[in-house]
């Protein structure tokens, strides 16, 4: 069984790569203010977005979280419908690849904490040609980073990522991916994935109340499983329920549907629902 090496959050930990282009605030260059909100707090959110025949797959999607985060984090001074326009040209000139969108709050008036008194909002895209070739399926196994709770962070895709930082940079090499734990021991998902599990009950996906990150495509397998009358039920996963499953599959906005071949050192099959989810998910034009 081949390996993805390493997949990573949007083109690649393990690639040597650099942005074709970059935007920020729609004119072309590379350099932000140091007193950028987004690099001295981290206050901001992302999005990576997949890029096929020049059309950036499920972009309402992305859309609609990107606006709420906004709204959870307060960033009142985001156009959306310039960051749409943007994305779509973007997407056009690169034909395939990656989108990756950066929101940050901006530049403060003072220093400190406070993000009352900011000017507009900084947005950066980056471009990245090509979708690099993954294993079929991966590999994981368990990672000793903790998440902790953060019930109104969870859900966002938020600029803050040190838990999955560390997580993924301690990965050992002959793994594709590791899932990571909240303080309770439930399964939260993987260092920059979502998991979806099958078992006695059904197909489950854990619950994210408290930490984790809401994919967009964790939202299109679960729409997609519904049209396809399979249910899946948002809970706290436990250790004993991984083990016991018999299918189980990773997914975020580049790799789709990614089957598990082997979880803690146990052998899976790649079920039949795992691939038809994956077609079918792949036969999508993405514009919703």
């Amino acid at each position: 069984m081949n390996h993805a090496g390493d997949a990573a959050e949007g083109v690649g930990d393990g690639e040597h790569v650099r942005a074709v282009r970059c935007w920020i605030n729609g004119v072309a260059g590379e350099l932000i203010p140091v007193q950028d909100r987004g690099l001295q707090y981290g206050d901001g959110l992302f999005e990576t977005i997949a890029v096929r025949s020049g059309s950036a797959r499920f972009i309402d999607l992305h859309l609609r979280r990107l606006r709420l985060g906004c709204e959870r984090l307060q960033i009142h001074t985001v156009d959306l419908n310039v960051i749409a326009a943007e994305l779509r040209g973007a997407a056009a000139s690169l034909e395939a690849g990656i989108l990756k969108l950066i929101v940050t709050r901006g530049v403060g008036r003072h220093r400190g904490y406070s993000g009352a008194e900011c000017g507009l909002a900084t947005r950066i895209l980056l471009t990245y040609p090509g979708l690099s070739p993954v294993a079929e399926a991966a590999r994981v196994d368990f990672s000793a980073v903790v998440l902790g709770d953060s019930p109104q962070l969870a859900g966002l895709k938020h600029l803050n990522r040190l838990e999955n930082v560390l997580a993924r940079t301690a990965m050992p090499s002959n793994l594709d991916e590791v899932l990571l734990c909240d303080a309770r021991d439930a399964i939260i998902g993987g260092s920059m994935s979502n998991l979806f599990l099958s078992t006695g009950s059904g197909w489950l996906t854990p619950r994210l109340q408290r930490c984790g990150v809401a994919g967009v495509m964790r939202q299109v397998v679960m729409r997609e499983a519904a049209t396809l009358g399979i249910a899946v039920q948002e809970v706290d996963v436990t250790r004993t329920e991984l083990g016991n499953a018999n299918e189980m599959f990773l997914t975020n906005a580049r790799l789709e549907v990614w089957p598990i071949w082997q979880c803690a050192a146990r052998p899976l099959q790649i079920g039949s629902v795992t691939r038809a989810l994956r077609a079918r998910i792949q036969a999508l034009d993405g514009s919703r």
